[in-house]
């Protein structure tokens, strides 16, 4: 459920107002990168919640880990490092862990939709797949979306590594005093895709990259936490300046 505006335990002092923006923020509640539709702080602070990080369910169960209950927590359990079990980056803040097998999900990521459908490629979301992905050309590793022509696959940690790789530099924040600087732009997969499909004809390579590219907007717009078909057009468009 959305609300208009809300309180949060993390954020006392303000109410965090929902709004939607085109500019990638950083999410002060999981420490990952948003865009989209999120709550803001609505004074003057530069207070960022993924929508996911704002509400969140107490405690959810994966189809991936049928046997497992993942209970919201504020911060990782422990004194040691962890790491989230879909996309293999670290948690260093809210977090969806279950105790009994020490599993850990960041919350954008313990709700990434099983399936995205951009109207060209359907994706489905699987833990393991045994195709190669298009970043990194490896099998295995991490989550995956992966096209029903089986044609298309990406690792959700090589999307998160794309994000943290080549992202233009942002700025948040109300002046010199008050500002956070996120280095973040939405990564161009041109080079990447022409070399995947290097042994195709050019006609074919760039109907391949076109629809790859479709794919990805739709995977990295769920993985920033809003799979929407308006969202995926505005990473698009930054995807390709």
């Amino acid at each position: 459920m959305k609300y208009t505006e809300i309180s949060h335990l993390s954020h006392p002092q303000h109410n965090l107002k929902c709004e939607y923006t085109e500019t990638p923020f950083k999410c002060d509640g999981c420490k990952e990168v948003g865009i989209g539709s999120r709550y803001k702080c609505s004074s003057a602070c530069d207070y960022d919640l993924h929508m996911h990080c704002a509400i969140p369910s107490p405690t959810i169960t994966h189809p991936f880990y049928t046997k497992c209950s993942f209970q919201f927590l504020p911060r990782p359990p422990g004194n040691i490092p962890r790491y989230c079990n879909a996309c293999e980056k670290d948690v260093t803040g809210f977090v969806y862990h279950c105790e009994s097998c020490g599993f850990d999900l960041h919350p954008c990521c313990a709700k990434l939709p099983m399936m995205l459908d951009d109207g060209e490629v359907k994706l489905y979301l699987y833990r393991k797949v045994s195709s190669s992905c298009h970043r990194c050309g490896r099998k295995g590793r991490s989550w995956s979306y992966r096209s029903t022509c089986k044609k298309y696959n990406l690792h959700v940690a090589c999307v998160k590594e794309m994000l943290v790789e080549s992202w233009h530099e942002i700025y948040f924040g109300g002046g010199y005093g008050n500002s956070r600087k996120l280095e973040t732009t939405i990564p161009s997969l041109k080079g990447t895709l022409q070399n995947y499909h290097r042994k195709k004809s050019k006609g074919k390579m760039e109907k391949c990259c076109e629809m790859a590219g479709l794919a990805l907007q739709f995977v990295i717009s769920a993985v920033l936490g809003d799979p929407t078909t308006l969202i995926a057009g505005v990473v698009g468009s930054l995807m390709s300046k």
